[in-house]
């Protein structure tokens, strides 16, 4: 699989809170990093998604702010 996205880190899956449509995937890419991706719940169903999996988190956005 080739994916246009540059930014792909790789991690655990510490949490998943699931609601009606949606569910919240907390992914750990380092100790005490953190990653929050908001799903549908069919793709938690679909891709068997459990605490505790290895999965890789790919953000791709069009532009990144920087504050200082």
């Amino acid at each position: 699989m080739k994916l246009s996205a540059r930014n792909f880190i790789p991690g655990k899956i510490k949490q998943i809170t699931v609601g009606l449509v949606n569910a919240e995937v907390i992914i750990e890419v380092a100790p005490g990093v953190e990653v929050a991706s908001v799903i549908t719940k069919h793709s938690v169903e679909n891709m068997d998604l459990k605490e505790g999996d290895t999965v890789n988190a790919m953000i791709k956005a069009t532009s990144v702010m920087v504050a200082k």
